[in-house]
C-alpha cells in the first residue's frame, strides 16, 4: 500500500466527525491494505510495534523537528519549526503546510522520488527504534530526513504524527476492532462459535461505533453491502465476530496479528488464539463495590486482600529451553531487571511453565507492607538495582493463575502437551492451580456468603496494613484489560482521581527553569478532557522530577505554557468537582493537590469522565464516593 493512500484516509478520519462513519472509513482502509495489513492497524494506533511490545521509536519532538527543518530546505532551520509549531499547535498541521515563501518547503516533497510505500515507513521505523549508541540520534534525524523528503503535505503531516505517537484522528482501539470485525466477518452467523465464551463488554471502549453506515465512501473496496435496510445494521458484523475480535486482541495486544487472522482464517483462526509465554496481556481490572453488593450480585464471594504494591504478571517456563522468568508491569513494559529476588523466588518454586497475576509489595523488617511509593522506587531502578535491593525489599503476591503446565515437561490437561490456558476457567480452578504451583506465594482466598463475614475479612486485612479486600465473583473467568463487575474493590476511603498531564506552564521566580503548574485531563472515549491545573502539594525535587519527565512528551510550546502527549498519569487529592465551563470536560476540581505519580498506570488507566460527571452529580467530596473508586 502506498504511504499516500494510507494519509488519504487518515485525513478522511480526522475530517469525519460521526463515529459509525468513522468505523466504515477504517475498515475500507484495512481491506484496501493488501500485504501491508498488518502495519497498517498499527499505523492507525500510532504505533510501529504490538501493545505487548515494549520497543520505542524513542524520537523526541526535537529531532522530529530537525529532520522537518532539513527536508524543508536549507534555509530553514529547527528554530523556525519550533516557531511554526507554537502558532499550529502540532507538528502535524506544521509539516503539511511548512512554507516560507520563496523557500522551498514541505510541498515540495517527493519530487523525483519513487513513491512512498507503509512497508518502506514500517522498515525505517524500525531501524530508529534499534539505533542505539553514539551518534545514534544524528542517523535518526537522517533516517527521518530521508523519509519527509519524499512525503507530500499529506504524507508528512501523517508520518510526523506516526513518529511521535500521535494521531489526532479520533481512532481508538474500539474502533479498529470493530471496523476489523466488519471489514473481514460481517458475514459470519450470529450464533458462531464463541460468541457467549468471549462476550463484549457493552461498555467497552468504542463498543457503539460498531454500526457501519451504509452511505460510506469507499464501500466497494470493503466488500460492504450498498442493499443496508432501513436500520442500517447490513454491514454491521454478529455479535460472535465482534466478540471473536475482542477475544483474540485479550490474549495477544496485536491488533496488526489480529486484523490478518480474521482476514485469513476468520473465526476459527481467531478462536485459536491462545496466552503464551512471553506475550504479556492486560491485567483484570475491578470496579468498587461494597460487601453488600457483592453479596447480592455473586452470592457467594471470593475475599481476598487489596495490596498495596504495584501489579505485576510473572512468565516463566523452566528447562534449558524455556523462558524467564520474567516480569511485567500493568502497563506490559519488562521489569525483570528491577526486581531480581521476585526472579530467583519464582524460578527457585516453580517447576511448570506459568504465567502468574499478583502485586509486588514493598515490606518492612518485620514483613509488614509499606507505602506503594516505595515500591515505585524499586520500579523505576535501572542502575544500583542491589543497592535499592537492600534498602528495599519486595514480595510478590500472586493471585491467579492465567497458564499453568500440567507437568515438568509442560504438558497441561488437555493432553498435548501444551500448558493450560486457564483465561475461561472459574476463579475457584485457577485458584487451585496457583495454589499447586507457587504456594508460598499465593494470596489467601477465602469463599464467603454473608456481609458480615466479608466485613470481618475486610477488618483482619486492614489491621495487617493492606489497603481493602477484593471481593470477586468465584465463577467468574479473566478477562484481560476488562473492568467489569466480577471484581469489586472495597476500600475504606477514597480520596483521589487518576489523571493525564496534557498540558503545563513555566513557574516563576526560583521554579522559572521548571514546570510549575499542570494541566490535567481525564479520559472520555478515545480521548481526553481537562478538567483543571495542580499546582499544590509539589516539592521544588517533585517539580524537577516532573520537568524532566514531561519534557520529551512536549508537543508545542506558546508563552509560559506547553501542550503535552498525554504520558504520564498523576495522582491527585480534590476537596470537590464542580460543574464549570472552564474547561472542556465541562467539570473543575476545587484545590487540586498533587498526591504522586502512577507509574504503574498508562493515560489509558486515568479516570473516566463518566466517573467524574456522577461524583460531580452526588454532590460529595471524595470521602463519600467509595462506591466509585476507580484503582
Amino acid at each position: 500500500m502506498e504511504f499516500a493512500a494510507f494519509a488519504e484516509r487518515v485525513e478522511r478520519l480526522e475530517a469525519e466527525p460521526a463515529d459509525l462513519e468513522t468505523t466504515a472509513i477504517v475498515a475500507d482502509l484495512l481491506v484496501a491494505a493488501g500485504d501491508d495489513l498488518e502495519t497498517a492497524t498499527r499505523f492507525l494506533l500510532g504505533r510501529t510495534y504490538p501493545a505487548h511490545d515494549d520497543r520505542t521509536l524513542d524520537v523526541g519532538p526535537a529531532s522530529c523537528r530537525e529532520a522537518i527543518a532539513r527536508a524543508a530546505g536549507p534555509n530553514v532551520t529547527a528554530d523556525d519549526v519550533e516557531a511554526r509549531l507554537a502558532e499550529r499547535g502540532e507538528i502535524g498541521a506544521v509539516a503539511a503546510d511548512f512554507d516560507f515563501g520563496g523557500q522551498r518547503g514541505l510541498s515540495a516533497f517527493g519530487d523525483g522520488s519513487d513513491p512512498l510505500s507503509i512497508a518502506e515507513v514500517d522498515d525505517t521505523l524500525r531501524e530508529l527504534a534499534a539505533a542505539a549508541g553514539e551518534g545514534s540520534e544524528s542517523r535518526k534525524v537522517d533516517a527521518l530526513f530521508g523519509l519527509f523528503n519524499r512525503c507530500d503535505p499529506a504524507e508528512a503531516r501523517t508520518l510526523a504524527r506516526l513518529v511521535l505517537g500521535e494521531m489526532r484522528i479520533g481512532v481508538g482501539e474500539g474502533t479498529v476492532r470493530d471496523a476489523v470485525a466488519e471489514a473481514f466477518l460481517a458475514a459470519v452467523d450470529d450464533e458462531s462459535d464463541g460468541s457467549e465464551e468471549a462476550a463484549v463488554d457493552d461498555e467497552s471502549d468504542g463498543s457503539e461505533e460498531a454500526a457501519v453506515d451504509d452511505e460510506s465512501d469507499g464501500s466497494e473496496e470493503a466488500a460492504v453491502d450498498d442493499e443496508s435496510d432501513e436500520n442500517g445494521d447490513a454491514n454491521r458484523a454478529s455479535d460472535g465476530a465482534y466478540a471473536a475480535v475482542e477475544r483474540a486482541l485479550q490474549v495477544t495486544n496485536d491488533y496488526g496479528r489480529v486484523a490478518r487472522l480474521a482476514r485469513e482464517e476468520g473465526m476459527e483462526g481467531l478462536d485459536a488464539e491462545r496466552i503464551r509465554i512471553g506475550r504479556p496481556v492486560q491485567a483484570m481490572l475491578a470496579q468498587a463495590g461494597s460487601a453488600a453488593d457483592a453479596v447480592e450480585s455473586f452470592g457467594e464471594v471470593a475475599v481476598e486482600a487489596k495490596f498495596d504494591g504495584a501489579r505485576v504478571q510473572v512468565h516463566y517456563a523452566p528447562g534449558p529451553d524455556g523462558f524467564g522468568p520474567r516480569l511485567y508491569s500493568r502497563n506490559m513494559d519488562d521489569v525483570t531487571d528491577a526486581l531480581p529476588e521476585i526472579v530467583e523466588f519464582v524460578a527457585d518454586r516453580v517447576d511448570v511453565p506459568v504465567v502468574l497475576d499478583g502485586e509486588i509489595v514493598a515490606v518492612d523488617d518485620d514483613g509488614s507492607p509499606l507505602p506503594f511509593q516505595e515500591v515505585l522506587r524499586r520500579f523505576r531502578r535501572k542502575h544500583d538495582v542491589d543497592r535499592m535491593r537492600e534498602a528495599v525489599t519486595c514480595r510478590i503476591h500472586a493471585f491467579d493463575c492465567l497458564l499453568a503446565g500440567g507437568d515438568s515437561d509442560g504438558g497441561g490437561e488437555d493432553g498435548d502437551g501444551a500448558p493450560d490456558d486457564l483465561l475461561r476457567e472459574p476463579l475457584r480452578a485457577r485458584h487451585d492451580r496457583l495454589v499447586d504451583v507457587l504456594p508460598e506465594a499465593a494470596a489467601d482466598l477465602r469463599v464467603v456468603d454473608d456481609v458480615e463475614a466479608v466485613e470481618r475479612i475486610e477488618s483482619a486485612a486492614l489491621e495487617e496494613g493492606h489497603e481493602g479486600v477484593m471481593l470477586k465473583d468465584p465463577t467468574s473467568a479473566y478477562t484481560p484489560g476488562d473492568r467489569g463487575r466480577d471484581w469489586l474493590k472495597r476500600k475504606p476511603d477514597v480520596e483521589t482521581l487518576d489523571a493525564v498531564v496534557v498540558g503545563a506552564e513555566w513557574g516563576e521566580g526560583r521554579r522559572a527553569e521548571l514546570f510549575g503548574t499542570f494541566l490535567l485531563a481525564v479520559r472520555d472515549g478515545d480521548g481526553y478532557e481537562p478538567i483543571g491545573k495542580v499546582a499544590t502539594g509539589l516539592t521544588d525535587e517533585e517539580l524537577a522530577d516532573l520537568t524532566e519527565r514531561l519534557e520529551p512528551h512536549v508537543v508545542a510550546e506558546s508563552g509560559t505554557e506547553l501542550r503535552i502527549r498525554p504520558e504520564v498519569v498523576l495522582e491527585v487529592g480534590y476537596e470537590e468537582i464542580q460543574t464549570s465551563p472552564t474547561y472542556g470536560s465541562g467539570y473543575a476540581l476545587r484545590f487540586p493537590r498533587f498526591v504522586g505519580v502512577r507509574e504503574d498506570k498508562s493515560a489509558e488507566d486515568v479516570d473516566a469522565l463518566e466517573r467524574v460527571a456522577r461524583l460531580a452529580e452526588n454532590g460529595a467530596g471524595p470521602a463519600d464516593d467509595a462506591s466509585l473508586d476507580s484503582r
